[in-house]
């Protein structure tokens, strides 16, 4: 009977230390579950943040731009790619002279970048190849060449409280606010301001605007 007993209590023995040695296999291996689940949110959690600061960059402080055309030529050229900062305009208003990319209010996902000349309540007319604000004769330089054509400008445009006169610096090859097309451009179609060119690299720079 003692051998018995003790044969029993040996097998008895070497059940317990297998089932000890199973529960640390299943405890080692739901530790590498939660070290993967950890992983996982850990992962999910920081491309979270980088999705939220990217959103957050392109909607409230700039985003990155294609310049397509010639129409700000010799400023910028067709295929330069610019930085667009939209941040300062969350604080005051567009300035005369500021290089600005606005939505076309006729036709979806169509941008504009020109050069704001009129601000709101300005009464705008060109006269031969002069700008005139408000009867005075503008001083610019940032005309290409001499205005050839005035447009819908030949004639005193007064601009709204939320209105700008926009002009490309290509001024024969623009189409601009003195395209009935184009006309006046809202303060709610302004999109931000051109502020750096980062291709080609030998033209990176900030864009002048005075």
């Amino acid at each position: 009977m003692d051998e018995k007993k003790q044969d029993w209590e040996e097998e008895r023995l070497e059940e317990m230390l297998r089932a000890l040695e199973k529960d640390e296999e299943n405890e080692e291996k739901r530790g590498k579950q939660r070290n993967v689940l950890r992983e996982i949110i850990s992962f999910l959690i920081y491309a979270a943040i980088i999705f939220g600061c990217t959103f957050l960059i392109i909607t409230f402080v700039g985003q990155r731009t294609k310049v397509s055309g010639n129409s700000m030529y010799d400023t910028l050229e067709d295929g330069d790619n610019l930085i667009l900062e939209k941040l300062s305009y969350r604080f005051h208003d567009p300035e005369r002279f500021d290089v600005v990319v606005f939505r076309f209010a006729h036709a979806k996902n169509v941008y504009y970048i020109k050069r704001i000349i009129g601000l709101p309540g300005e009464t705008v007319q060109i006269v031969g190849s002069d700008i005139f604000i408000n009867g005075q004769i503008l001083e610019e330089d940032y005309g290409l060449e001499p205005i050839q054509y005035a447009n819908r400008a030949s004639e005193p445009i007064t601009l709204g409280e939320d209105e700008y006169f926009v002009l490309g610096d290509n001024r024969n090859d623009s189409s601009d606010s003195r395209d009935p097309a184009v006309g006046n451009v809202k303060r709610s179609q302004i999109v931000g301001k051109a502020w750096l060119r980062i291709w080609p690299l030998n033209k990176i720079g900030f864009i002048s605007h005075k």
